[in-house]
């Protein structure tokens, strides 16, 4: 068979998919793509104005802003209304405590609200990994999956000019809201809350609603799904592979299947944010792109005021959507939710929107002089000012920051002057954290002293747990049973 008679359905079988990913296909649904917080927030509004039954609400970030409580005060008035309304929120992600203060209305009105993954001493390092799903369903019967979170930076504010940030989402129809249910009755146990089975609906008890097939991936530090699936499509993309990405910083085995893949022919995009809510992870970005640029990857900057979307389109018949961004964190730290459609008539759509944000973008090139730089000067709307968003709580960022520093030490390669920028930045930090530990040792060694003592606790403790707990006494009983 030759090489262009390949196509990705045909490359990727429904068993490699499921190997990787861990989540079944799921036939007979009806899925629209939804552009920006224009089009997702209306329908999550109206989706919840029509609940009878449930309101299933998992969300990284639901700000205590104008958006965010006109959400959580018409989830309080449903459940006034009797509808069972769930929240889970994450607890960095929506500044804890505070976040507990700004949902007392919906709690004193019925509804269940839990904070996913707070400081425990149950767990050690725990909190370093975050629910960073954004998912509502609605009397099981609808589901939304994004890269939205709940917040005036996804509305903008006309009136003042400000922009919303661009992000991408799903609303689903038909048999695999099963799981999108199954995934958050999961994540909600683990909260501490439980959901009746007879709640959960079953893909077999709902009606099908279209022809579209698609896999919903519910993704956690345990499984990694998404980063398998997402190195496999890189590995299998036959003509193009294009890429949208808010905090770009790929490992190196993705980076590789990204250039061995443009090496091989495929026509890979990867668009990015120019301005980011959190600066320093688009610098760092900045730092991978000579080595993709030099396979044939091609690399655009989003020139609005921030590119949130976390999506791909490959060969025009698999697409993804959802709240996994391409780094560790992502793919490996987090608890993420992902629809992977496999349609071709969808695919298309995704294809045109890319097309259409890059006509809003500045493509990243190499010069003649061996430069990377803008392949032109940035319009005005690239310097807008960026709202905090989802990204403002990334714990374990600081540790994705190895291609740029590696080279600027062992001298592996050769960086580009658009580098330096992020090198200065870094190298300033460095030093200014040197200088503190010289002259200032206490600021440093005190909270590293907490820090281990807090450590040291967490073992003391879930020591005494298995040595003394319910299931240690349950152990001995059952040997003195047996003899």
């Amino acid at each position: 068979m030759s090489r262009n008679s390949l196509d990705l359905k045909r490359a990727l079988t429904a068993d490699a998919f499921l190997r990787a990913s861990g989540a079944p296909l799921a036939y007979g649904n009806s899925l629209r793509i939804l552009r920006d917080g224009e089009e997702n927030y209306p329908e999550w509004l109206k989706a919840i104005e029509s609940a009878e039954k449930t309101i299933h609400l998992e969300m990284y970030i639901i700000h205590n802003d104008n958006t965010g409580r006109r959400f959580r005060d018409l989830m309080a008035e449903k459940a006034r209304q009797g509808v069972k309304v769930r929240v889970l929120y994450d607890w960095v992600g929506s500044h804890g405590p505070l976040a507990y203060r700004m949902w007392k209305p919906a709690r004193e009105a019925g509804a269940e609200v839990r904070a996913a993954n707070p400081p425990s001493l149950d767990s050690l390092l725990g909190w370093a990994s975050r629910d960073h799903r954004k998912l509502l369903t609605i009397d099981g019967s609808v589901a939304y999956i994004s890269g939205l979170c709940m917040g005036d930076a996804w509305a903008g504010d006309p009136a003042r000019g400000i922009a919303p940030w661009r992000d991408t989402g799903v609303e689903i129809l038909g048999p695999a809201v099963a799981d999108a249910e199954a995934s958050f009755a999961e994540a909600w146990k683990k909260a501490g809350g439980s959901i009746q089975a007879s709640e959960i609906p079953r893909r077999e008890s709902l009606p099908q609603a279209g022809n579209v097939a698609l896999r919903i991936v519910a993704a956690s530090p345990e499984t990694a799904g998404i980063y398998r699936l997402d190195l496999m499509v890189a590995a299998s993309a036959c003509k193009t592979l294009w890429l949208s990405d808010a905090y770009f910083i790929g490992t190196p085995a993705y980076n590789q299947a990204l250039r061995s893949a443009a090496l091989d022919g495929v026509d890979v995009r990867l668009l990015v944010p120019h301005g980011s809510d959190i600066q320093w992870i688009a610098n760092v970005s900045r730092t991978l792109y000579r080595t993709l640029l030099e396979a044939g990857v091609r690399v655009f900057e989003w020139n609005g005021p921030m590119m949130h979307a976390k999506s791909a389109v490959a060969d025009g018949r698999w697409a993804r959507i959802g709240s996994t961004n391409l780094n560790i964190a992502s793919w490996i730290g987090n608890w993420e939710l992902d629809v992977v459609i496999e349609d071709e008539k969808l695919g298309r759509q995704m294809i045109q929107m890319f097309l259409e944000d890059l006509s809003n973008s500045t493509e990243i090139v190499i010069t003649r002089r061996n430069k990377v730089r803008l392949a032109q000067p940035l319009p005005a709307a690239g310097k807008a000012p960026i709202a905090l968003g989802s990204g403002k709580h990334v714990l374990t960022g600081v540790l994705r920051v190895g291609s740029a520093i590696n080279s600027a030490v062992t001298g592996h390669r050769m960086l580009s002057r658009t580098e330096s920028t992020s090198l200065l930045t870094i190298s300033l930090v460095v030093l200014g954290l040197s200088a503190v530990a010289l002259f200032l040792p206490k600021v440093i060694s005190y909270p590293i002293g907490v820090i281990l003592a807090w450590m040291g606790i967490l073992i003391l403790v879930r020591g005494v747990q298995v040595r003394f707990g319910k299931e240690a006494r349950k152990k001995i009983r059952d040997k003195r049973k047996k003899r």
